[in-house]
């Protein structure tokens, strides 16, 4: 150990293994590695390096919007798999890129497995310790983000470092026209030779299917999408090349009449694959199962959505509303219908990753949705709406699953208009948002909220029920996101609310004016806070019992408010009154009761009681021990505030001790970056500054600062206090 306190700088415990963290899509069938059109692009990519994968312009001058699924993804994959097979990178990594939340979603995940700690906190604050980690470490690795929709959605959080490499699919070329010295890759049709490799590559079942494939190869531009459909319905068929090739020239003659010209092969090609679905598939199923996809995320649609009985409901009733129960043919008949869409190359399965996706081309989608007749889109919308919430799993887990569903909810959500408001706001929407709230997404869980809520407002009423409860939920994510007195103001409003329709006696509006009393704490409104939070506790003894466990938490949070207020007398009485209580219902041994003991003596050493504050600090620590194990971070938090006390006691050895082991707990199961690894670290430093370690003390806090402005958001009160500490300590 340094003198500072600090173990040797060294890799994560999982710094020797292999990582591969994201759900990256699997190669396409007959998948082509484009030899003359995109050449040795896995070696153009060297370290330290962003290569940036754009949609080319066709030959023939089609619609920008086509050419959008020019194969970027699968290139993208493929380069990733290469520098992956030949040990070039370690670490790969793969985001989709389409949301704020989306990209942060996938860091917590990376973070996760690349540096072995718990992804505790903040999304934000997790994100921006794996990026600087990324920047630190010496291990190769490979981040891929995938379909960024717009550069903002990596605002603070660009990957970069010596021994990485990015790359980047987009459909919007010009936002990286100056990016970080990116190598921008045009990615456009497949050179003739390319185009007619690939085709006769999938016509291998029966070599006479293979007929006229130059001239089809021609006709479709060599566009890659053109080319996946056209073969997907030839190897779903009788047909040859040349037939395929007399039907797609009659469709697309029909069409250049109607529209007065010759529209992009692929605009034709996925027309004819919907007829062929339609020929396979009984009932309608086809086009259900179509409009249904067609609202959902494309980039990963979780498998078990189809599986759901609302949406094997709505399949086997061809489109039409049939509720939400289903046996097993229906099921049976959804499957067949996604086989069927696979088969004639309008969607993908893919079983890759731990969750089994199913995969639809944007451009595919934005067809599918232009092209539905009045009625089908609300139907597809409810149906969809339905099968997400009843596919959302209560806990929210794998975290993968979740950000799916939450892209899932969000595309039905765009694409549905007034749909999912019928009779009030469809369940999804705030499903959706607690799941934001769930996986510590603040800052999109603040803007999902407060159009939700504005939603709820403009078409149901700012009295309706469920404007009240999304406006609660803003308010919450308000003050989970450290913006107190924005809280305290949507508090005041549901309360106002609740009270006015329920009452003032009423459950709900006592959990309102419970909630307004934790933000009035929170926002340091403490006079206020205090003669709320005493009416709270006053209403729960009265409405529910003294020794109810409930009564007993709205006591504690009353007795915080009074050491926050400085009225420490009055707060000892109610947490020693608390501890008896508890012991008494949960028994000595119980978290909760650890937690209330913890209290107590927080309130002790605030008011200078010394002796019995190190008294109860040293239960809990020996509690905590016993129970939750030495490594459990309630049990490194206990010897942080143990160390604190004697601190305060001027008793600086068994302090140091503390602080020590504290430290090095957090950093062992946190790392070295996270908040409560630098919190611990910076009273450390004012320890070994307080017995004349000056010089180790200096370098801790330059070290400990140095982290929380690279980590921590601008701001931070941790960073503003390390760096008031060093400028005491050492001038800066």
């Amino acid at each position: 150990m340094s003198a500072d306190g600090r173990e040797p700088a060294a890799e994560p415990a999982g710094s020797g293994r292999p990582v591969r963290s994201g759900t990256i899509p699997a190669l396409a069938d007959g998948f082509n590695a484009r030899l003359e059109t995109a050449a040795g692009l896995a070696s153009a990519l060297v370290p330290g390096g962003t290569m940036v994968l754009v949609p080319g312009r066709t030959a023939a001058g089609g619609s920008l919007s086509w050419v959008e699924s020019s194969g970027k993804t699968q290139l993208a994959v493929c380069v990733a798999e290469s520098l992956w097979q030949y040990h070039k990178v370690e670490l790969l990594i793969w985001v989709v890129a389409t949301s704020r939340a989306s990209v942060l979603c996938g860091y917590a995940e990376a973070a996760r497995d690349a540096m072995d700690v718990d992804p505790m906190g903040d999304a934000e604050a997790v994100a921006a310790r794996f990026v600087s980690w990324l920047a630190e470490t010496s291990r190769p690795w490979l981040v891929v983000l995938d379909d960024l929709s717009d550069v903002a959605n990596l605002d603070g959080l660009w990957p970069a470092g010596t021994a990485g490499r990015v790359l980047v699919t987009t459909a919007n070329p010009a936002a990286f026209s100056a990016q970080r010295g990116a190598l921008v890759q045009p990615v456009g049709v497949f050179s003739p030779r390319e185009a007619l490799s690939y085709l006769m590559g999938r016509l291998t079942a029966d070599p006479d299917q293979r007929t006229g494939a130059i001239d089809l190869v021609q006709d479709l531009g060599c566009e890659p999408m053109a080319l996946a459909q056209a073969s997907a319905v030839i190897a779903s068929s009788a047909l040859s090349c040349r037939d395929y090739l007399d039907h797609f020239v009659r469709r697309r003659d029909e069409l250049a009449d109607v529209f007065g010209g010759y529209p992009p092969p692929a605009s034709v090609t996925w027309a004819i694959s919907v007829e062929q679905a339609d020929r396979l598939s009984p009932g309608g199923t086809a086009q259900a199962l179509l409009a249904l996809t067609a609202l959902l995320d494309g980039h990963g649609i979780p498998g078990t959505v189809f599986g759901t009985p609302a949406a094997c409901g709505y399949l086997a009733g061809g489109g039409a509303a049939r509720g939400s129960t289903a046996g097993p043919a229906d099921q049976e008949l959804a499957q067949g219908a996604l086989l069927v869409a696979e088969r004639t190359g309008l969607l993908a399965t893919d079983l890759a990753g731990s969750v089994p996706m199913v995969r639809m081309s944007p451009v595919v989608q934005a067809a599918l949705r232009a092209a539905m007749p009045d009625g089908m889109l609300e139907r597809a919308a409810a149906a969809a709406a339905d099968a997400l919430l009843q596919a959302w799993p209560e806990d929210d887990q794998p975290p993968s699953l979740a950000n799916a569903l939450r892209s899932c909810a969000a595309s039905v959500q765009r694409a549905a208009g007034g749909a999912l408001w019928s009779g009030g706001c469809h369940p999804l929407l705030p499903r959706a948002g607690r799941s934001l709230d769930g996986a510590r997404l603040t800052a999109p869980a603040v803007a999902y909220w407060t159009d939700l809520a504005a939603s709820c407002d403009r078409v149901l009423g700012r009295g309706h029920p469920d404007t009240l409860i999304a406006r609660e939920h803003l308010a919450e994510a308000y003050l989970v996101a450290g913006q107190a007195p924005e809280a305290v103001a949507w508090f005041r409003w549901v309360l106002a609310e609740r009270s006015r329709v329920l009452g003032p006696d009423h459950a709900s509006t006592i959990a309102a004016r419970h909630n307004l009393g934790r933000a009035l704490v929170a926002a340091n409104q403490l006079a206020e806070s205090v003669t709320v939070l005493d009416g709270v506790a006053s209403d729960y003894a009265r409405t529910r019992g003294s020794d109810q466990l409930e009564t007993l938490g709205a006591q504690e949070e009353l007795a915080a408010a009074y050491r926050a207020a400085g009225r420490f007398d009055e707060a000892i009485r109610l947490y020693r009154r608390a501890l008896t209580d508890r012991e008494r219902f949960q028994g000595d041994q119980h978290p909760d009761v650890m937690t209330t003991r913890q209290n107590l003596a927080g309130a002790y050493l605030a008011d200078g009681k010394l002796k019995p504050a190190l008294s109860q600090y040293k239960r809990v620590l020996a509690d905590r021990e016993r129970i939750l194990g030495p490594d459990h971070l309630d049990t490194i938090a206990a010897r942080g505030s143990l160390g604190s006390a004697y601190h305060a006691a001027g008793r600086m050895a068994p302090a140091l001790r503390f602080f020590q082991q504290a430290r090095a707990g957090y950093e062992r199961a946190l790392g070295a970056d996270h908040p409560e690894t630098l919190a611990s670290s910076a009273s450390l430093a004012r320890g070994y500054y307080a017995v004349g370690q000056v010089t180790a003390a200096t370098t801790l806090l330059r070290d400990t600062a140095a982290r929380c402005e690279r980590i921590l958001p601008p701001g931070d009160p941790l960073s503003e206090a390390v760096r008031q500490s060093l400028t005491n300590i050492a001038g800066g």
